[in-house]
């Protein structure tokens, strides 16, 4: 993570002003998430004990058990639904992904994607790219041999500069 890019958020987080103003600290969405994918901020300033999700250490698996319990509403307890997560966005950087590279064939990001085939998408039937019904869980970014994919949180400006087109959803979603 960049010191001057915003922390990944759980499922259904405010924006980032908001959710450090509102988020009460108390560690309840760490607690419920069944598979260790947040982890508490340490550190000092707005941000300490806030919780957040690194992806290459433990992705997000959009299991949803997060924002019912937040107390604060720093975490909207009705979004329930994957498809509403909106953590953020995955970028498929072509300067190390292997289609792009040197013309190896690899769908790990496909393939494993939670929202495969909406979120990830074939272009060309081949080569894997990201669209905007992408809600940023990290999967991607956990699963590539090659680190070619950076999860962005939905706070933070900007697009890496050697990112691939995000593709429009399919069906006109998000």
């Amino acid at each position: 993570m960049s010191l001057f890019r915003p922390p990944l958020r759980p499922p259904g987080a405010a924006a980032e002003k908001d959710f450090t103003r509102l988020c009460v600290r108390c560690g309840q969405c760490v607690e419920v998430c069944p598979h260790q994918c947040l982890e508490l901020m340490g550190g000092f300033g707005r941000e300490r004990r806030t919780p957040r999700v690194t992806p290459r250490r433990a992705p997000c698996r959009l299991c949803m058990k997060c924002p019912p319990v937040c107390p604060s509403g720093a975490l909207d307890p009705l979004i329930t639904d994957m498809h509403r997560a909106g953590m953020g966005r995955a970028y498929i950087l072509r300067d190390r992904c292997h289609n792009y590279t040197d013309g190896t064939i690899c769908m790990t990001c496909y393939d494993r994607c939670p929202l495969r085939g909406k979120a990830v998408v074939l272009s060309g039937g081949i080569t894997p790219a990201v669209t905007t019904a992408c809600v940023g869980c990290g999967v991607c970014e956990y699963v590539c041999p090659v680190k070619a994919v950076e999860v962005l949180p939905a706070s933070a400006p900007g697009v890496p500069p050697t990112a691939a087109p995000t593709l429009k959803a399919p069906g006109g979603g998000a």
